[in-house]
């Protein structure tokens, strides 16, 4: 599925719609350049999800957990893990098949642990449809780079 949004108040509303929909034990894997949109997107799953409180990008301390929603939201940002096998060190696997939903930022840099299944989100710019648009492509259960997601 591709949907277009022209500002980060749409891209936000998305991942509500989305948020609002989830079941635990969910993975999603979100794909996109720095300053894309990808936080933006958390914060409207988040806010789906009936999570009221402040959602930041977890960029130097890997996982933010938010467990006051309907369901748990583990916020996960994987751009400065040098080895997969780091993530053993914070529990991951219990993550990834616990009760809550994972959204993993830079999944590709942990290919090799994210689990078939998983929903894959990319978030792109295309600067020439307007400096705010973004195309935001879903796929489920697919091959993609970052692993089979």
């Amino acid at each position: 599925m591709i949907f277009e949004s022209s500002s980060s108040e749409e891209t936000f509303r998305l991942g509500e719609v989305i948020g609002a929909k989830l079941r635990p034990g969910t993975v999603i894997c979100l794909h996109g350049d720095l300053g894309v949109g990808k936080t933006v997107f958390v914060k409207g799953v988040a806010k789906g999800l009936g999570i009221d409180e402040p959602v930041c990008s977890p960029t130097f301390t890997i996982l933010q957990e938010y467990r006051e929603g309907r369901i748990p939201l583990f916020h996960f940002d994987v751009y400065r893990i040098e080895d997969p096998e780091e993530m053993y060190e914070i529990g991951f696997e219990e993550y990834l098949f616990g009760d809550g939903v994972c959204l993993i930022e830079w999944a590709c840099r942990i290919e090799e642990l994210i689990p078939a299944g998983a929903v894959s989100i990319t978030i792109e710019k295309d600067i020439e449809k307007g400096v705010s648009y973004r195309r935001i492509t879903m796929e489920e259960g697919s091959e993609r780079a970052g692993g089979t997601v």
